[in-house]
């Protein structure tokens, strides 16, 4: 509990009481490892705030290929954010790459916490911006690198990742092959 309030002071400032109020509002679950957390088709109705594992975004493509987008490991939230916002089925899978353990904010929480906290909505919007922001810089290189140059930066981004990530996951993040990649670790 304490690494989301000490993750939500980053953004600004709340009192006791309303660390308090957070606290009553959340909480607790596990998934297993490969467990789906969210399904496409799905509305999201909840955010979470990963505490121990990585849990990954994926789709399949239009060949039924299954695409990894991006992982997300501890001291982040994760929601579908378009689905969640406009409330909209989801085309994305998020499903747990190792053991998990998150905390979670119902949207009913999220409603009574911005209308208790007046900083709420502010900490919210720049924890979303932040968010985008990584996406974005995670996403753009990878368009114009080869996939040495890509494995690489993933290494250098994510060095806490690299060893937890089954290589099928990073390669199909990568937009690569599984041979491929043990190629590419092989030589460096």
């Amino acid at each position: 509990m304490e690494r989301l309030i000490n993750y939500l002071l980053q953004f600004g400032n709340l009192n006791q009481q309303q660390i308090e109020l957070i606290k009553s509002k959340v909480d607790f679950k596990e998934i297993k490892k490969e467990e789906y957390y969210q399904e496409a088709g799905k509305i999201p109705d909840e955010v979470i705030f990963l505490t121990k594992g990585i849990m990954r975004i994926c789709y399949f493509n239009h060949k039924g290929d299954e695409i990894t987008k991006y992982f997300i490991d501890e001291n982040n939230f994760l929601v579908d954010i378009n689905s969640y916002t406009q409330e909209i089925p989801s085309t994305e899978y998020i499903q747990s790459v190792t053991d998990c353990k998150y905390l979670v904010l119902s949207k009913n929480a999220m409603k009574e916490l911005s209308s208790i906290i007046i900083e709420w909505d502010k900490i919210v919007s720049k924890i979303t911006s932040k968010a985008l922001a990584e996406k974005v810089n995670r996403i753009s290189p990878m368009m114009t690198e080869d996939a040495k140059e890509r494995y690489l930066k993933f290494l250098t981004n994510f060095p806490n990742l690299a060893n937890r990530v089954p290589l099928s996951y990073l390669a199909s993040y990568l937009g690569i092959t599984q041979s491929s990649l043990s190629r590419i670790r092989k030589n460096i």
